[in-house]
């Protein structure tokens, strides 16, 4: 099967494929997502210091405001003044009231913390205050934070104290730039939309670098294996890359050149064998004819010995000159088929003419064998286009091999029938059959099923039979079913 015609689901390069984008796709979710969870945790990797900083201003800022204005509303002013701010913060007072911009939400149980204290006592620098515990809560040691679960320091909260003569009035509270689900909500889809174009791009890419190559390469190395294996010898894979694939590719040059240099070997191995096949037979004719002359003579009553073992001696003579002369006659016959050297005179054949020539040439020896010869019903006017001479040849073959076959009382039939475009010529008979593991041979030379009976016939007449019939464009078989049935079908195409 071709790899276009291959299920999408047994297709390597599918399933490569469609492993680096799940691959790639978990990659990037992983990566997002800790980059959210670290940027959440860690307040987008900026120092605490800033956050410090800004809540400590905007601590000076009210306090400022409070010194010019002792009687100022607070919580008014913190309204009007955070939604000033460049960066969230919230005002805590003592009540549990709180004051927040747009969007901040205040976390559930957020109270201002007290008392503060003023390291280094009163006049001390404002960024020097620190947050004094509750009596009895000893808290973290100062400066210390609670740790992540790796290991880090996890920033606390950031506040300031606003104080007004001498007390602390509010607290400001700065919270985090980048909380899990502020990130989350504020840069997620940016970052899902980036990580699913980088999928896009780097499946793209990967496919039109890494994979898209290396499957041209794998479907040519397919094809190159298909077509050798159709009978191209010349079909070779491109080598190149250097890689695994190139090397499977080199691996099945190297061995189709080895298998097509032995082809060619093969070929022209057989080809002076049939030539010598066809050269031999040729040449021994000659003597056999002169053999087989002079041992008709010597048959004459004129010339006959006089002695019965010299008569019996040239009946032998005779016999076996012929039997020779017939084997010859056959391995000429069956080199010129299978070299193409003869050539067929097409005509209209009829087969009644067929099977009545073929019942008249073998009507003496069945006489003498006490085996009928039957030509069945079949549909009048039957014709078929090919080479009458050697169709009858091919049935002559056949018949004579059943005759051999059938004993004293037995009958041979000759059958035929039309088919859509077939015409098929069946030759049976009811002798002693064919082994089921002989039947895939009888059409090899010199193969005999029945070693017992090596004297009759030349091995090649059902060899010749499937030569002829393969030039005629049609198909021989046989079915055998032991001391029942024997049925060679001849099938040819009615127009030849």
């Amino acid at each position: 099967m071709s790899s276009a015609g291959r299920p999408f689901g047994r297709s390597l390069y599918w399933r490569i494929g469609l492993g680096f984008i799940l691959f790639l796709a978990i990659t990037l979710g992983l990566q997002v997502g800790l980059f959210i969870w670290v940027a959440g945790e860690t307040e987008g990797g900026m120092p605490e210091r800033m956050g410090r900083d800004f809540a400590e201003l905007v601590a000076s800022d009210f306090e400022s405001a409070l010194a010019r204005d002792s009687a100022l509303d607070l919580e008014v002013y913190a309204r009007q003044r955070i939604s000033e701010l460049h960066r969230p913060a919230v005002i805590l007072f003592a009540d549990g009231r709180t004051v927040a911009p747009p969007g901040v939400a205040v976390p559930g149980g957020m109270r201002m913390p007290g008392p503060f204290k003023r390291r280094g006592g009163p006049g001390g620098e404002r960024g020097s205050r620190e947050r004094r515990p509750p009596p009895g809560d000893a808290g973290p040691p100062p400066g210390a934070m609670p740790r992540t679960p790796f290991g880090g320091p996890r920033r606390g909260p950031v506040m300031a104290p606003i104080e007004h003569d001498g007390d602390v009035v509010a607290v400001v509270w700065v919270p985090p730039l980048t909380g899990l689900r502020r990130v989350a909500d504020a840069i997620g889809t940016p970052l899902a939309i980036g990580a699913f174009l980088l999928l896009l791009g780097g499946t793209a890419l990967a496919a039109l670098v890494i994979f898209r190559p290396a499957q041209a390469r794998l479907r040519a190395l397919e094809d190159a294996a298909r077509r050798f294996g159709e009978g191209d010898l010349s079909a070779r894979a491109p080598a190149i890359g250097g890689d695994e694939v190139s090397a499977v590719a080199e691996a099945f040059n190297r061995m189709a050149a080895d298998l097509a240099a032995r082809q060619v070997q093969l070929a022209e191995a057989d080809r002076a064998r049939r030539q010598l096949l066809a050269d031999v037979s040729h040449e021994l004719m000659t003597p056999l004819t002169a053999i087989r002359g002079y041992a008709e003579t010597l048959g004459l009553p004129q010339f006959a010995p006089t002695a019965k073992e010299g008569q019996r001696a040239v009946k032998v003579i005779r016999e076996e000159g012929e039997r020779i002369e017939r084997l010859v006659g056959d391995l000429l016959d069956l080199a010129r088929f299978e070299a193409g050297g003869i050539s067929l005179a097409r005509e209209s054949v009829d087969v009644d003419e067929l099977f009545e020539r073929v019942s008249e040439r073998h009507a003496e020896t069945a006489r003498d064998k006490q085996v009928a010869i039957v030509i069945e019903a079949h549909d009048e006017g039957l014709r078929l286009v090919g080479d009458p001479m050697r169709i009858e040849q091919a049935l002559q073959n056949l018949a004579a091999n059943a005759l051999r076959h059938t004993p004293p009382g037995g009958a041979i039939r000759l059958g035929a029938w039309r088919g859509t475009d077939r015409i098929t010529l069946a030759v049976s008979d009811n002798g002693i059959g064919i082994a089921a593991e002989h039947l895939p041979h009888v059409f090899d030379r010199f193969y005999k099923a029945d070693r017992s009976r090596s004297q009759s016939g030349s091995g090649l007449g059902l060899s010749i039979v499937k030569a002829i019939i393969e030039r005629h464009g049609g198909t021989v078989l046989v079915r055998s079913t032991p001391n029942l049935e024997t049925v060679f079908e001849v099938t040819l195409p009615i127009g030849g």
